[in-house]
């Protein structure tokens, strides 16, 4: 398969159509290589080290959930990490695409995703946008856990070097409803309260939308943003598999850059 095609194939899935206006889903470099046979690396975020990856193994796409540019540079210097992507892209003849807010969007896309590794049921968006898709996931607990298997559980499945919760006097609480978001989900506290979730899991959440969440009666639970996005990522090689690619593999490169000193 082209990269062509596997960029139409993908676009009829998550329309970039459907990115939010400030973001930048779609093509970041494409230095010529639409009519190449796809050599693909998935990754999270694009960085120089996953750029060197892609060229180690000779891919010619690198395709990332968050974009290598969010707003127009206002200039290209050497040694700036930008710059310097967009360079070795050239040179290398390496695409780079982004599948950012339309890919959260869709069924398998990053709350999808969130949903089925807690194994929620009757999932629905927590922010409709159309028939069927939106932002973010939540459903029910079958059979309910408590507060503290449910952490267990999240902590087991997504591996993050760390959960932030919302205290709670009770670890015990039976919970059965249950919001997902991967990434920065602090700005839908108040959408997921109209779901009656019981508890949110999504990252990048600061000191005081935990208070608001705990006002509001709700579980924050903050596993942080490469944790509850990276799965999806992993979900997208897997379907990529099923498609006539030359390769396609995860990266080994992608970083958390967060760490925890203990």
């Amino acid at each position: 398969m082209k990269i062509a095609e596997l960029i139409s194939w993908f676009e009829e899935w998550a329309n970039p159509a459907w990115c939010e206006s400030w973001d930048n889903c779609g093509w970041q470099v494409e230095p010529g290589v639409l009519e190449k046979r796809a050599r693909v690396l998935v990754c999270l975020t694009p960085t120089l080290a996953v750029m060197q990856e892609a060229i180690a193994l000779d891919a010619n796409l690198i395709f990332a959930h968050h974009p290598l540019i969010f707003s127009p540079p206002k200039s290209l210097l050497s040694g700036e990490a930008i710059a310097e992507m967009v360079r070795l892209a050239f040179t290398h003849n390496i695409g780079i695409y982004s599948a950012h807010t339309n890919f959260d969007q869709v069924e398998d896309g990053t709350a999808d995703v969130l949903a089925q590794i807690l194994e929620l049921k009757e999932v629905t968006p927590i922010v409709p946008t159309q028939a069927g898709l939106g932002y973010g996931r939540v459903g029910m607990l079958e059979p309910f856990l408590t507060l503290q298997e449910l952490l267990i559980a999240i902590q087991t499945r997504l591996t993050p070097p760390n959960l932030i919760v919302s205290p709670t006097a009770d670890l015990q609480q039976p919970i059965s409803r249950v919001a997902v978001l991967g990434g920065s989900g602090a700005s839908f506290i108040s959408a997921v309260v109209k779901t009656g979730a019981q508890a949110y899991l999504t990252s990048d959440c600061k000191f005081h939308q935990f208070q608001e969440s705990r006002d509001r009666s709700l579980i924050l639970i903050d596993a942080g943003h490469y944790a509850t996005e990276r799965p999806a990522c992993d979900r997208l090689v897997q379907k990529f598999g099923f498609l006539n690619l030359d390769s396609v593999q995860l990266s080994h490169e992608d970083e958390d850059f967060r760490q925890f000193f203990t």
